[in-house]
C-alpha cells in the first residue's frame, strides 16, 4: 500500500515535470519559428546570411528535444511507480 504523503509528492513531481515540458516545447517552436523566419529574411545576391545564427537555433532547437526527452522519461518512471 503506498503511503498519500508519498503520493501527493509523485503527483507534484509529475505536475512540475509536464509544465516543464510545456515550457520546452513553447521554447522549441519559438526556435523554430526564428529559424524559418531567418532563412527566409536572407538574401544570398546581397551578402545578407544569418548561418551562424541558424546553425546555433539549430543546436538550441536539439538540445530543447534532449531535455524534452528526459523529462517523458523521468515522467513515464513515475507514473509507472505509482
Amino acid at each position: 500500500m503506498t503511503n498519500p504523503n508519498e503520493n501527493a509528492s509523485v503527483s507534484r513531481q509529475t505536475e512540475t515535470i509536464e509544465q516543464e515540458i510545456a515550457a520546452l516545447r513553447a521554447e522549441h517552436a519559438a526556435t523554430q519559428d526564428r529559424v524559418k523566419q531567418l532563412i527566409n529574411e536572407e538574401d544570398p545576391a546581397n551578402g545578407i546570411l544569418f548561418h551562424d545564427e541558424i546553425f546555433r537555433l539549430q543546436q538550441d532547437k536539439l538540445r530543447v528535444d534532449t531535455e524534452i526527452q528526459f523529462r517523458q522519461v523521468a515522467l513515464r518512471r513515475l507514473k509507472s511507480t505509482w
